[in-house]
């Protein structure tokens, strides 16, 4: 909201190169180049910073979200109390304030946000001033910083990749090559010569798109050709970017046509002729897809920027919920029963499972060294690397397929000779298969199969997103497992028959089918980077076909068949 300030709970302060900076009484400001949007281009010392920063002056709106995403921190929920009061919760990281806008919602002038960032300075904490691009090119950082300066605050300029070099590089137009060594880079305003730019140099044009025609006529006038290349790309470097090229004669009507919108970035020369062979940020497979991801946000992660790195934009929508079991009595029974050395293996099937018996551990003030002398096994890779997180490492992963089946096919029978105790700790979920339970039975093993944690149904996604889903506004939904399915139904509703369902396995799949959707794409292992890299393949062979076809490339939001898709059976 505009000129709204979010009080949050700081940061531990930990402040890299502390013998550098003079006492907070005296205050201490970091200009911080957030770069042109696309959070992987912040710099480590950026990071640094932000991490331990106590105040982060914005300047775009979306900067509060980038920061939350690099950190790692939730967005604050909204709270309404029994009068129907609205307040945003406390959350870890530091506090927000908007140094783009005034209370007013009006644009700060520079020696405005200069006050601003002084005034929160002398407070005595650690201020990061984060600024698009990069604080010392075509910014206000230097006016910010003098004000510093004169107000005895020290500070760091932390510099930024700027959008001047950045978006073309993300849209495949190099700035220089060997044919073309020189690059002026013009702010377009009012009083522009342009005849001082005539020659074959390459033109960066920063605020260009409302008076490109002007711009371009001027060009031709002053002796440039015509039929000069133009490349213009808005929101570069984000998985909205968008770019026309054409020529200085056309580009006017082109980029209207295109609906090219500020902020847009703007390359005049034969630089833009290679964008055809080095574009590769807009080709990528899933390069602006909707991806609907149904899990809880402590399991998405390595998904969901797997689906980033192909270009999809994923949101995570919390269809199941992980809470304590009703009864936690079995569970500290068997705790202790582990102490006491009741056991000779421990079982864990999930990541959640590892996370239960990590936090009963916690509860008792146990540590790893409580597992001495106990065997482990884990379900997969995932697993294994939770474990491994706790200071423990897995005895047995399965060699094959990574499920309970897996785990059983490597699972060494009970010897009353080799093992002293013929007991088995799993802590599961509440609505767990017994497959694997029946499975060490039969090899000879006795069972404590114990409820760990309960998932439960999540509640229902806001109705914007409930509509996105059954309207078909999203592009690919990606199923992990059967439940995940069934509640994303439940809550939800069913997906639009245009978007592509991709599924972790054969379970999973006939659950879908069950639910009436057709499965677009199966790993062929039960992996989540199989997964998606299987959904990549996918679009790949999409945007092939439609390329060869002579058709646009489109994305399945694009096109909505009018009758619901049915399950396919074999």
């Amino acid at each position: 909201m505009t000129g709204r300030k979010i009080k949050t709970t700081p940061a531990p302060a930990s402040v890299q190169g502390s013998s550098m900076i003079p006492s907070q009484a005296r205050g201490w400001v970091a200009f911080v180049g957030s770069g042109p949007g696309d959070p992987d281009l912040l710099t480590v010392r950026a990071v640094e910073l932000l991490r331990d920063a106590e105040v982060v002056v914005t300047e775009l709106p979306e900067h509060a979200a980038l920061v939350r995403t690099v950190l790692g921190i939730p967005e604050p929920r909204v709270l309404v109390d029994d009068d129907g009061n609205e307040t945003l919760e406390d959350v870890a990281g530091p506090e927000f304030v908007d140094g783009g806008f005034g209370p007013d919602g009006q644009p700060l002038t520079h020696a405005n946000r200069a006050k601003v960032v002084v005034k929160h300075a002398k407070r005595g904490v650690r201020v990061v001033r984060l600024m698009n691009g990069d604080p010392f090119l075509y910014a206000s950082g230097p006016e910010e910083a003098q004000a510093c300066a004169k107000n005895d605050i020290g500070f760091e300029i932390v510099p930024g990749v700027s959008s001047a070099t950045a978006v073309p590089a993300y849209a495949g137009v190099p700035l220089t090559t060997r044919n073309n060594r020189e690059v002026a880079v013009v702010t377009c305003g009012d009083k522009i010569d342009w005849s001082r730019y005539a020659d074959n140099r390459t033109l960066v044009l920063l605020s260009a798109v409302g008076s490109i025609g002007d711009i371009a006529k001027a060009l031709i006038e002053a002796g440039r050709p015509g039929t000069t290349p133009v490349a213009m790309t808005q929101s570069g470097t984000t998985t909205t970017q968008a770019t026309v090229t054409s020529t200085l004669e056309r580009i006017a009507a082109d980029a209207r046509a295109a609906k090219i919108a500020p902020p847009a970035i703007t390359v005049v020369g034969d630089v833009v002729n290679l964008r055809e062979t080095l574009s590769w940020f807009e080709t990528k497979p899933l390069f602006g897809w909707r991806a609907l991801v149904p899990r809880t946000k402590e399991q998405a992660g390595s998904l969901t920027a797997r689906l980033r790195g192909y270009g999809a934009v994923p949101e995570e929508v919390p269809t199941i919920s992980v809470e304590p079991p009703r009864n936690p009595q079995q569970m500290d029974k068997a705790v202790r029963g582990l102490v006491e050395g009741r056991y000779e293996w421990i079982a864990f099937t999930s990541v959640n499972a590892v996370r239960a018996v990590r936090e009963k551990f916690e509860e008792y003030g146990l540590d790893a060294r409580a597992f001495s002398g106990l065997k482990i096994a884990a379900v997969g890779d995932k697993t294994a690397a939770a474990i491994a997180a706790w200071g423990l490492r897995a005895d047995l992963v399965p060699s094959g397929q990574q499920s309970a089946a897996g785990l059983l096919e490597d699972w060494p029978p009970y010897d009353d000779v080799l093992d002293p105790i013929n007991r088995v700790f799993l802590p599961r979920a509440d609505i767990a298969t017994e497959n694997l339970v029946a499975g060490l039975i039969d090899l000879g093993w006795e069972c404590d199969d114990v409820t760990a944690y309960r998932t439960v149904r999540a509640t229902p996604p806001p109705a914007p997103t409930r509509d996105a889903i059954k309207s078909g506004k999203f592009d690919a939904v990606v199923f992990t497992s059967s439940s995940t399915v069934r509640n994303l139904v439940g809550i939800a509703g069913k997906p639009h028959p245009s978007t592509i369902i991709a599924v972790i396995g054969p379970a999973t799949a006939k659950t879908a089918e069950e639910h009436g959707l057709r499965v677009d794409v199966m790993a062929s292992e039960p992996s989540v980077e199989v997964l998606v890299d299987a959904l990549a393949d996918f679009g790949a062979t999409r945007r092939a076909s439609l390329i060869e076809s002579g058709q646009p490339v489109t994305k399945p939001s694009d096109r909505k068949p009018s009758t619901r898709r049915r399950a396919t059976t074999s």
